[in-house]
């Protein structure tokens, strides 16, 4: 049964690293695996997203109402790619916002928007992913503490995904994102 997996974020946060590493762990597991990303305007600061489809048999991308799980690595950006998520779908968010400097705007209240488009609580899963990374020892690590959390619904075994972190991510940062995806994974969702 093939699992569709949306990554959104902004330039920077790590979404690209997150896509390859779950990518990754679709290899190891002799699972096939197509992916695509597109990205904003901007290398940091922009959209980022990507679509990841586990034993699936269609094209790289997800269509409207077909994404499984959206992981989104900051909270605007839940809201902008929520219209792929299947009425059953799980969304797993940070709030931690990225307010784009010199904005004038108003920053919505997205943990309000991303609940209310979500047919039940349980399927809307949102946490401050920066403040468990720093438990971990480095906040960049956010990307990381939520595929630990999404380990738990990806059809992914946890060995694969730690194997992949080990595999991806530079040698000087590792331990710290192995204790971010650990946090990640134990982290209680309530």
């Amino acid at each position: 049964m093939s699992f569709d997996l949306l990554i959104v974020g902004v330039g920077g946060q790590g979404t690209i690293l997150a896509s390859r590493i779950i990518g990754e762990a679709c290899i190891i597991e002799k699972r096939h695996v197509i992916s695509a990303e597109t990205h904003g305007m901007a290398q940091r600061g922009g959209s980022v997203e990507n679509h990841v489809r586990i034993d699936g048999t269609m094209g790289p991308l997800i269509p409207i109402g077909g994404a499984d799980m959206i992981l989104s690595l900051e909270p605007l950006e839940t809201v902008r790619y929520i219209h792929y998520l299947k009425n059953d779908g799980l969304v797993i968010s940070n709030n931690v916002r990225i307010v784009p400097q010199k904005s004038r705007v108003l920053y919505p209240p997205v943990e309000k928007i991303i609940r209310s488009k979500v047919s039940k609580p349980e399927q809307a899963v949102i946490c401050n992913a920066n403040a468990i990374a720093r438990k971990a020892g480095n906040e960049l690590s956010s990307n990381i503490v939520l595929i630990g959390i999404a380990s738990r619904y990806l059809p992914l075994k946890e060995e694969s995904l730690i194997e992949c972190i080990k595999r991806v991510v530079p040698s000087k940062a590792t331990d710290v994102n192995l204790k971010a995806f650990d946090l990640g994974r134990r982290w209680k969702i309530s």
